[in-house]
């Protein structure tokens, strides 16, 4: 548009020329809605009149420009204004800090506004026993992680001394390129998008404003808990380099194994071996639990691979409900040495005992091997 082909810049924003700035900026920002690229697709047309009435307002939005204009018109502003970074600063007071392009192109270009950062969540690996994980315990551990830094309390800068606006963004945190009409923001390259640079950096981080320590924690493992499980512990993760919300930390737990038990869900495993008497004969033996030592009968006649289930001796529910069982497997051990007089003994019983035919069960209870196999 020539200087001559150019509206009154009252009439573009439809207001009157005693318009207070309020009265300016709610007709501007109704105009800037309306003609917005991003609502007008396409349509040239839509784009001249966004620019239009960005170019009105920079004008009448500004007290001096302002009274150029109304004493001189078009001709005192030396060939009028044009659409600039600064419209789109003054775009973003309007909406109320941050303007359309920042709302929905911020993220993507690295631009909009800088929200309160939340510190690092921190993982930590710890290797308990068996009976800690089935029992639960109380344990410390010493956790390395980011925190503030006491003498410039996380400002980075030197006590006494503070830091500057970066000279190449103006404290704003990013720079911005025009592109036709468009106006893309970038995080500045020297303030890291921080909008600020320290001229005399703290001697404890280094101008960071965070330092790397070990906090001593004491930590509650319930009972019932297995290998992978994973404890929360809020707010003891990293805190961020200039404050905010710190982040949790998880402890992620291992078992050892143990050299008796075993675990299946909340069940324990046990393999008990027996001697043929014991088996054969019967006998009340003393069982090792995770809580104790419980006393069981063993019926005569019991063989190899016989289960026998102790109600409540498992590991607990971590929901609740009570525990699981323990199940002991029985094993019949034979001998390898045997002195004389025990040889003599089973030689006797062998003369008085009638072994079964192969294919024939021992006794009428037991299933035969290819019952065992096959099921």
């Amino acid at each position: 548009m020539t200087s001559t082909a150019k509206r009154d810049y009252y009439e573009v924003l439809g207001v009157d020329r005693q318009a207070s700035p309020q009265e300016l900026k709610k007709a501007y920002r109704r105009l800037a809605v309306q003609y917005h690229p991003d609502k007008n697709p396409g349509d040239p047309s839509a784009e001249d009149s966004f620019k239009e009435a960005a170019e009105a307002y920079s004008i009448l939005g500004d007290q001096d420009k302002r009274a150029v204009y109304d004493r001189y018109g078009h001709e005192g502003l030396r060939g009028g204004p044009q659409v600039s970074s600064d419209i789109f600063r003054e775009f973003s007071d309007i909406f109320g800090g941050g303007s359309i392009f920042e709302d929905l192109f911020g993220d993507f270009f690295g631009g909009g506004r800088r929200r309160p950062q939340r510190g690092a969540d921190l993982r930590y690996d710890l290797e308990i026993t068996f009976e800690e994980a089935v029992k639960g315990t109380e344990t410390r551990i010493l956790v390395p992680r980011n925190e503030l830094c006491d003498p410039c309390q996380g400002s980075g800068a030197k006590a006494g001394t503070h830091k500057q606006p970066c000279a190449t963004c103006g404290g704003h945190g990013q720079v911005r390129y025009q592109q036709g009409f468009l106006v893309v923001a970038r995080p500045c390259p020297d303030c890291r998008g921080s909008g600020q640079f320290i001229p005399h950096p703290c001697a404890e981080c280094s101008g960071t404003g965070h330092v790397a320590r070990e906090r001593q924690l004491t930590l509650k493992i319930p009972a019932g808990v297995d290998t992978g499980s994973r404890i929360r512990s809020v707010g003891h993760g990293e805190t961020p380099p200039h404050g905010g919300q710190p982040g949790d930390l998880y402890v992620v737990l291992t078992v050892k194994p143990h050299k008796m038990f075993r675990r299946d869900g909340e069940d324990i495993l046990l393999e008990l071996p027996l001697t043929f008497a014991q088996a054969a004969l019967g006998a009340d033996v003393d069982v090792p639990t995770i809580h104790g030592s419980e006393a069981i009968a063993i019926p005569a006649g019991t063989q190899t691979g016989t289960r026998i289930r102790i109600r409540h001796e498992g590991v607990p529910r971590l929901n609740g409900g009570g525990k699981g069982d323990q199940i002991v497997f029985v094993t019949v051990v034979t001998p390898q040495k045997l002195n004389k007089e025990q040889r003599s003994l089973l030689e006797k019983l062998g003369d008085i005992t009638r072994p079964p035919k192969v294919g024939e069960r021992a006794t009428g209870k037991e299933k035969s091997f290819f019952e065992k196999l096959f099921g």
